[in-house]
This record gives C-alpha cells, sequence and structure tokens, in this order.
C-alpha cells in the first residue's frame, strides 16, 4: 500500500495531464523553496567565509600569546623577562609593543584610533605588512613613520607616502595641576603615513608605528613596554605554553592566547551568524505555507479520484500518505534543486569574484563550502517541509464523500 500511495503522489507531481493551476501552484511551491533553500545557503557560505577572512585579519592584529601586566600597564622587569623567553624551545620570537587610544587628526578632519607601537620584530609575530595593499611597511629609521587600517584612513582621506603631508597624533598627558596652554592636555607628533592595510569594519582602527613613537607620547623611558606579543612554532600548544610561562614568570603578568584576546569579537560574529539563521529560517517557514496551499489545492482537484480510490479499497490512512508523499517530494525537489543553485552561484564567486564586498581596494565576498553547511541547509527546509506536509495531509473521509 505503500508503494500505492508513493506511486500516486509521484503521478500528481510529474503527471502532464490535469490541472493547469494545481500544476503551476505545485511548481510554485517547489520553486519557492528551491530559492529559500539557495539563499540561505549562498549566505550561510558568505559567512563561513568572512569567519575565515576575520581569522586572518586578527592573526595579523593578536599573536598567539600576549604577555601584559597584572598591576598597571608598564611590564616591569622586561629584560629579564625577555631573556627567560629566548629559552624557551616552544616560542619562535616575540616583540615588545605598547597599545593606546589616540586623537588623529589630518586637514580638520579628526577620529579615533588604536595607536600600536611595535620593535622591528613585530612583523616576524604579526605579518601584518603582508596585508598592506598600497604604500609600504616602516623600515623604522623614523619614529614617526607609519602604516594605518585603511578604513581609518579613507575617513581621514591622509595621502599616502606624500612627503609634504602629515597628520598629527595627540595622545593626553598625565600630570596634576592646572592647566594653563594646550601642551599641559596633550603630546603630539606629526606622522608620515608610509602605507595602508587592510582591516575590518567590525575591528577597532589601528596604526601601527614604532615603538619609540608611542614612548615619546607617553613619556616612557626608551626599554618601557605594555606588552611582550609572542609567536608559537606551534599555535595549536598555545595553552599548553600559556600554562608553562605563568609557572615560570609568576602571578605578576597575565598571559593570554589569542582566542582569550578576542573573545568579544567572535561572540558577536557568533550571534550575528545565529541572528542571519534565524532569519532564514523565518523565511523557509513562510516558504513553506506555498506548500500547504499546494497540498490544499490538490486535495481539491483530485477529490473525485479520491472517491474512487476510497470506493476501491484504499484506506483512508493510505490517502493520506498519497498527499504527504506529494509534499515531500516538493520539499525534495526544492532543497535538491535549491543546494545545487546555490552550490554553483558559490564557485562561480569563488572563482571570479564577481560581487564585491568593497569595491575601492576590489574585495570580493568570500565563500567558503562547508559540508556543514550542506547539513544545516537541508535539516532545516526538510524540518518545517516535513512538519507542513504532515499537517495539511489530515484529510478525512467525510471531507471527501461530501460534494
Amino acid at each position: 500500500m505503500a508503494d500505492t500511495a508513493f506511486y500516486i503522489a509521484k503521478r500528481y507531481l510529474i503527471a502532464k495531464k490535469g490541472s493547469t493551476a494545481v500544476t503551476f501552484i505545485t511548481w510554485l511551491a517547489a520553486i519557492a523553496m528551491m530559492v529559500a533553500v539557495a539563499a540561505m545557503f549562498i549566505i550561510i557560505s558568505v559567512f563561513s567565509g568572512l569567519e575565515d577572512l576575520n581569522r586572518d585579519l586578527i592573526s595579523n592584529l593578536h599573536a598567539d600569546l600576549t604577555i601584559k601586566s597584572r598591576e598597571g600597564k608598564v611590564l616591569k622587569d622586561i629584560g629579564k623577562l625577555q631573556q627567560g623567553l629566548s629559552k624557551n624551545g616552544e616560542i619562535a620570537g616575540f616583540s615588545k609593543a605598547i597599545e593606546e587610544k589616540v586623537y588623529i587628526d589630518y586637514a580638520g578632519k579628526g577620529d579615533i584610533a588604536f595607536l600600536r607601537g611595535v620593535d622591528s620584530a613585530y612583523i616576524s609575530v604579526n605579518p601584518v605588512n603582508k596585508n598592506i595593499f598600497y604604500g609600504t611597511y616602516p623600515d623604522f629609521k623614523y619614529p614617526n613613520e607609519v602604516v594605518m587600517e585603511n578604513q581609518l584612513g579613507n575617513r581621514l582621506s591622509i595621502p599616502v607616502g606624500s612627503q609634504a603631508d602629515f597628520a598629527t597624533i595627540f595622545m593626553p598627558r598625565a600630570g596634576k595641576g592646572l592647566i594653563n596652554k594646550e601642551e599641559d592636555i596633550f603630546n603630539k607628533k606629526d606622522i608620515y603615513v608610509t602605507g595602508v592595510f587592510s582591516g575590518n569594519d567590525q575591528l577597532n582602527s589601528y596604526i601601527i608605528a614604532p615603538i619609540a613613537l608611542a614612548q615619546q607620547l607617553l613619556d616612557l623611558p626608551d626599554t618601557a613596554a605594555y606588552q611582550i606579543l609572542i609567536k608559537l612554532k606551534n599555535s595549536e600548544n598555545a595553552d599548553a605554553v600559556r600554562d608553562q610561562l605563568l609557572a615560570a614568570v609568576g602571578k605578576e603578568y597575565l598571559i593570554t592566547t589569542k582566542k582569550e584576546e578576542n573573545a568579544a569579537f567572535w561572540k558577536m560574529i557568533n550571534i550575528e551568524k545565529l541572528f542571519i539563521y534565524f532569519i532564514f529560517v523565518l523565511v523557509i517557514f513562510i516558504t513553506t505555507f506555498n506548500l500547504a496551499g499546494a497540498i490544499i489545492i490538490l486535495q481539491l482537484d483530485k477529490k473525485q479520484q479520491a472517491r474512487s480510490l476510497l470506493s476501491l479499497g484504499l484506506p483512508i490512512s493510505e490517502l493520506r500518505k498519497t498527499y504527504f508523499y506529494t509534499g515531500i517530494l516538493i520539499v525534495i525537489t526544492g532543497i535538491a534543486v535549491g543546494l545545487i543553485l546555490g552550490t554553483v552561484i558559490c564557485f562561480i564567486q569563488l572563482q571570479t569574484g564577481f560581487f564585491k564586498a568593497n569595491a575601492a581596494i576590489d574585495l570580493a565576498f568570500p565563500v567558503r563550502i562547508l559540508p556543514m553547511n550542506y547539513l544545516i541547509v537541508a535539516a532545516t527546509a526538510a524540518a518545517f517541509g516535513i512538519l507542513i506536509s504532515w499537517i495539511f495531509s489530515k484529510i478525512n473521509r467525510q471531507y471527501i464523500t461530501n460534494s
């Protein structure tokens, strides 16, 4: 009997004869499911690609391990600390850094940014120089040569590589007493932008400069640093090396992994991804009402045939299965074609980069096709499709026998 119900359902779906309106509504339901599935798959694949892009961008701004002081900002006994790090076989390299919030001004335009002062070993720890798409990375001959994140540069319209154009960085001064002039409020330095690197709209705007510039702005000695950034030979051992270093250097230092440094950022990304997923769950749920309409119209159109089948001895339960299987076939068709269409569009984007996230820097929307994406989309669409098919296939005998 189950084979009979499935055979009839298949005939209802692919039969060339019958009501044109029924055929149109049935295939409209399948097309609506296909479009919703394809859209959901594409968006989830784009978010997977964005996760990889964000991970790459963050990896070039945060080290495998970061050492900070538990009390105050300036690291104590930094020379002794560096000697201990040099003897650790798990460490590939390390760099001193100072990071503070500053105000930057150029030609009457101003913005808030994070100034990260680093030493010449920084690019061996965080290769941000690989993300420079215009200009060059500073050679550290002069303390006022900097590179900045491209969004910050765009907002301020600072020329890159122009010897005649300088921006000014303002750093609040620590101190007490009356303020008599501007110099009592801020330390300021003119900076020369040698290049810009690709950043992320979700991240803070960064300026990367020689550590000497940050030391001058903060009135610190030339040996001072706020952080030591560590590059490991194997980044997967970050937790184990952190515990090992904490035991060696003592409790006066705080050591965090890259994941811990960016916990808030990744939480925000995951919330955005979950929010987008629920939006498309709602879209697919609304789409399944087309499926409900198709099943109802099919029942109305095939009412006479249903009477004949019941009179021939077909149980009402099998007739219900017929409509249920019809709904399932529509769902399967929509999911299969939708996933194929979504995959093709994602593959075209991977090959051509046709859709741009930022046309100014020729940055295409990143896409990553994952098996989990297929599973999430198919399971979501199938769950709603099966539920709607089951609910609206519950036809009763009295409905069929009544004229």
